[in-house]
């Protein structure tokens, strides 16, 4: 932002100093030339030819830079929901294997590196408490059994919830459901599977 400031007090300086110029160069060939005729009418269109440059060198500068953050923006976005979606994959191929082989804890691990790049400090806390959860029921006995499939589940929800704020926490916001609601409603859709 600060760069976008600085470069914009550049561009608006220098345009200043060439509109001023100008003006003053121009007003001077005005009255040079009111003698001649049609000569005032050139020097009036010149005028106005460089003022409307100066104006949508402008503008496009803007445009461009706001262009460029709302790409910004939707890649990471994208590449976010790919890390969610990848982690929530993961869990799904561990609980319906379940038996728990180090390969899939591997792959568990590297999904944690993942979610340390994109992820609010909301998910990561509640990703914790999944592991923790994950750890306690799953990884001691290697196995996942209808029981741990339901803790994993509810905690899931529970991660979810986070996901999904993080993802359209915006939206919501301006939904006509409040943040308890959606969390009611999602966890309690993991306990009715």
């Amino acid at each position: 932002m600060k760069k976008w400031f600085t470069n914009n007090i550049v561009l608006m300086s220098m345009s200043g100093i060439v509109f001023i110029g100008g003006y003053f160069f121009l007003r001077l060939a005005y009255h040079m030339t009111d003698k001649m005729p049609f000569t005032q009418e050139i020097i009036l269109i010149i005028l106005g030819t460089v003022a409307t440059i100066l104006i949508t060198a402008m503008l496009l500068n803007k445009q461009t830079s706001v262009e460029l953050e709302k790409e910004q923006s939707v890649k990471f976005i994208e590449l976010k929901t790919e890390t969610y979606q990848r982690l929530i994959d993961t869990i799904e191929e561990i609980v319906q294997q379940k038996d728990v082989t180090h390969e899939m804890l591997t792959k568990l691990q590297f999904n944690t590196h993942r979610l340390a790049i994109f992820a609010s400090p909301a998910v990561l806390e509640e990703y914790q408490n999944f592991l923790n959860i994950f750890n306690q029921e799953v990884v001691e006995d290697k196995e996942v059994s209808l029981h741990d499939a339901d803790i994993l589940s509810e905690a899931l929800a529970k991660l979810t919830v986070y996901i999904r704020a993080d993802l359209v926490g915006e939206l919501d916001s301006q939904s006509e459901h409040t943040q308890k609601e959606i969390r009611d409603q999602i966890i309690a859709n993991a306990k009715e599977v």
